[in-house]
């Protein structure tokens, strides 16, 4: 949605440690979390006008995005419960 944040601490603020945690031990999770923040920040300028791709390519983004969250949320929600 215009204007609202998706960045994985706004996304998961009852992880913001954890995040934070697994983005310096765990290589995996560092990977997803950079490429999330990519296709995160691509979204944004779409949803800003900066850059006007079709509709197709950015349903594509966003779906992707949503795809790395579901699977950062795993990694999150396995590690808390190891």
């Amino acid at each position: 949605m215009l204007g609202e944040s998706h960045d994985l601490f706004h996304e998961f603020p009852e992880y913001k440690n954890r995040i934070a945690e697994l983005k310096a031990e765990d290589a995996r999770f560092s990977q997803l979390y950079d490429e999330y923040h990519v296709v995160n920040e691509e979204v944004e300028r779409i949803e800003l006008e900066i850059e006007t791709p079709s509709d197709f390519y950015t349903e594509t983004l966003k779906k992707k995005r949503l795809h790395l969250k579901d699977e950062i949320y795993a990694i999150l929600r396995a590690r808390m419960n190891a």
